[in-house]
């Protein structure tokens, strides 16, 4: 039988998906059964079961269906405000506990399932590809470097936080955000983010 694009089917993926999120969000990795995300939803556990199986599917299939989703990336007219804008909305959303159990959720569900483990990956990718635009406008404003490789550079800024946030369990907060963008920024500016050339 053919599921009919927009039917049920979507209709169904869509509210366990959002079911998800929001148990996520409520109860953490650990706290979630797929019998909790069925009953939000409002369709039976065997639905469930049989289109995602586990816990690490499900998370997965929800972090793939928000890897496209458009986002604003900041566009403050320098550099400099772009990167520590990118690095200050890490710091927001892991001072909501509500907004961190999601993310906290994802990257303890890819230590448990490869699946889990590439869609977080693709997720990352797409993010930093979208934020990468501020490091194209810098180029064509001079403010960098030309051959600046614009990921690499998202990723700088990014990196210290998340290992204060995963690593280490030290608090994030404004000015740890701006210095880890500074320091990726001057970094940049001396041209020691260049792109890799194969």
């Amino acid at each position: 039988m053919t599921t009919r694009p927009g039917g049920r089917s979507a209709r169904v993926r869509a509210a366990v998906l959002a079911a998800t999120y929001a148990e996520l969000a409520e109860r953490g990795y650990l706290g979630m059964t797929v019998e909790n995300v069925a009953d939000r939803a409002g369709v039976h556990k065997t639905t469930v079961y049989r289109r995602w199986a586990t816990i690490d599917i499900l998370i997965a299939d929800a972090l793939d269906s928000s890897r496209d989703t458009e986002w604003p990336a900041p566009d403050t007219g320098s550099i400099e405000g772009d990167l520590i804008a990118v690095a200050d909305e890490i710091v927001t959303v892991f001072a909501d506990p509500a907004r961190r159990a999601v993310p906290e959720a994802v990257v303890t569900a890819a230590l448990h399932s490869s699946r889990a483990r590439q869609s977080k990956k693709d997720f990352y990718a797409a993010r930093h590809a979208q934020a990468a635009v501020v490091v194209a406008r810098a180029v064509q404003r001079g403010e960098l470097p030309p051959d600046t490789d614009a990921v690499e550079l998202i990723r700088l800024t990014c990196a210290p936080l998340y290992y204060r946030i995963f690593i280490t369990g030290e608090p994030v907060d404004h000015a740890t955000a701006e210095r880890s963008a500074r320091a990726a920024l001057a970094a940049a500016r001396a041209g020691l983010v260049p792109a890799q050339h194969p």
